[in-house]
């Protein structure tokens, strides 16, 4: 992630050479690297003959793959990591390998970003005489591609329905190999699913889950998403949109949510699973490239516009929900209790609310890390042209009363944004007030720098809108560096005044 405040021309070079770590990855999971190395290990100068590669080249490569976490190796002998071994074994219900060779499939593409800019499209398809052959195996390489994706999130999304007793019918849209839906038939048995694509990846489907225990529990529906349905409406207790959404423009997106409000139960739950650009915003712009140079027309949207149009299509939906990875869901449903049962961590939905009236970063943070040392109030004394003005020292809480009223408080939201100031500290309010509705009645913030929420301000007198005025952090005796070290943030002084400045607040919440 890009930190504003670092001038060094590092972070260039680091973005040039990208291509090289991915390099080293593709070279690995194609040659079948890792699992060479399965069960024990095994000695670099057996892989060498092995894989027809020089011996001291070969320990090269191996002395990246070691710095990057992927093997160890020590005394001319080389182990996967527990990483590989989860991972990048083919043949493990984990695999990534098919994923990480459809992205170097994908490098091609990616060249063409130039020509693709001038376009406003994809300038590079596949050949018009391209075998029927050749073309169903690409389908099934990139069929494989998204099960591993989905794989490997689909446990991060499970439990938000664990309270749930679902039953019935679920029908996952544009379902490739089916991999959430079959997830949620292991875990809930008393329900169906019907997958619905195109009849080349449904064929493929068909094969892989034929001979399993839940397969006949799903039924094939082939059928363009982009014309209307021929589904019984109403019946479906859960509808799946996992990286649907991103695929198409904002009008064919509308057409996919009416489709799937009309099929989807009274009583039942649509999921919407994919890239947003308020997650993880530098993977969600790539992504969304990678629409362009990949996709007649599709993007990455952010999810407040998804949550518009879920709306509009009569749906009440939960605010987005960040998974451990680069893609979030929302959830939505006709009825809103039907949202009361899903396991949601409330502070987990304020963040995202917070996090939507403009922050940079919503982080929740121990409060226990929060330092509050006794030489801050020094730097305010001597060496602040703020000192003594309203709720600037010594016209602000003590150290002592913060560490006293830091002890009321579990819960914390560390807030970051920036100048201007006013503009900042009103958007601190925002979030104040909001926590507050939401039922934390105890929401109280401090921020950075001198109160500045009035236009003009009475100045060393009495202050007159105690109603919007908040202590700063560094006038209750908190040291912000060492606070946002212990929570991860980087923050650096700044030798020049035009230099990148990040402001901060605390929420305390309960």
């Amino acid at each position: 992630m890009h930190n504003p405040q670092d001038m060094n021309p590092q972070y260039l070079e680091d973005l040039a050479t990208g291509y090289w770590y991915s390099e080293v990855l593709f070279t690995a999971v194609e040659q079948g690297f890792f699992n060479r190395l399965e069960p024990g290990g095994k000695p670099v100068a057996e892989l060498a003959r092995e894989l027809k590669y020089d011996f001291g080249s070969l320990k090269r490569y191996i002395h990246i793959l070691s710095t990057l976490g992927l093997v160890f190796e020590a005394d001319g002998y080389c182990t996967n990591t527990k990483l590989s071994r989860k991972y990048l074994i083919q043949g493990t219900e984990a695999y990534q390998g098919d994923s990480i060779l459809w992205r170097k499939y994908l490098v091609e593409h990616w060249k063409s970003l130039h020509q693709c800019l001038e376009k406003g499209t994809r300038v590079l398809l596949p050949p018009m005489d391209e075998p029927e052959e050749a073309v169903k195996q690409r389908f099934r390489r990139y069929c494989r591609a998204m099960d591993c994706i989905v794989k490997n999130k689909i446990g991060q999304i499970l439990p938000i329905f664990s309270q749930l007793k679902l039953q019935g019918n679920i029908l996952d849209v544009g379902s490739g190999l089916g991999a959430f839906s079959t997830e949620f038939l292991r875990q809930f048995p008393d329900t169906k699913a019907t997958l619905l694509d195109m009849a080349q990846v449904l064929e493929y489907a068909e094969e892989t889950h034929a001979g399993r225990a839940y397969a006949d529990r799903i039924q094939y529906r082939p059928t363009n998403i982009l014309e209307p349905w021929e589904l019984q409406k109403k019946q479906y207790s859960l509808v799946i949109l996992s990286n649907i959404v991103h695929a198409f423009a904002e009008a064919e997106t509308g057409h996919v949510l009416s489709e799937a409000a009309a099929h989807l139960a009274e009583d039942g739950l649509l999921i919407v699973h994919d890239f947003f650009m308020e997650h993880k915003p530098e993977k969600a712009a790539l992504s969304d490239l990678n629409m362009l140079v990949n996709t007649y027309n599709g993007k990455v949207y952010t999810a407040a516009w998804v949550r518009q149009q879920l709306r509009d299509a009569g749906f009440i939906a939960t605010e987005w929900i960040p998974l451990e990875s680069d893609t979030a869901v929302l959830v939505a449903a006709k009825q809103s209790k039907k949202l009361a049962d899903l396991c949601i961590s409330a502070l987990q939905q304020l963040s995202v609310q917070i996090q939507n009236l403009g922050f940079q970063v919503v982080k929740p943070i121990e409060v226990d890390s929060i330092h509050v040392p006794e030489w801050v109030g020094l730097k305010c004394e001597f060496g602040c042209d703020g000192y003594n003005l309203p709720h600037c020292p010594p016209n602000s809480i003590k150290p002592e009363k913060t560490r006293a009223l830091l002890k009321d408080y579990s819960k914390c939201l560390l807030l970051q944004g920036v100048p201007p100031t006013r503009d900042f500290q009103r958007m601190v309010l925002q979030a104040e007030r909001t926590a507050f509705k939401t039922g934390y009645y105890k929401a109280f913030s401090l921020w950075a720098g001198p109160c500045s929420i009035c236009p003009k301000c009475g100045g060393r007198g009495n202050c007159k809108n105690h109603k919007d005025a908040r202590p700063s952090m560094e006038s209750a005796g908190i040291d912000v560096f060492e606070t946002l070290r212990r929570n991860g943030i980087s923050l650096k002084t700044l030798p020049e005044k035009d230099d990148y400045v990040k402001y901060f607040a605390i929420l305390l919440l309960e």
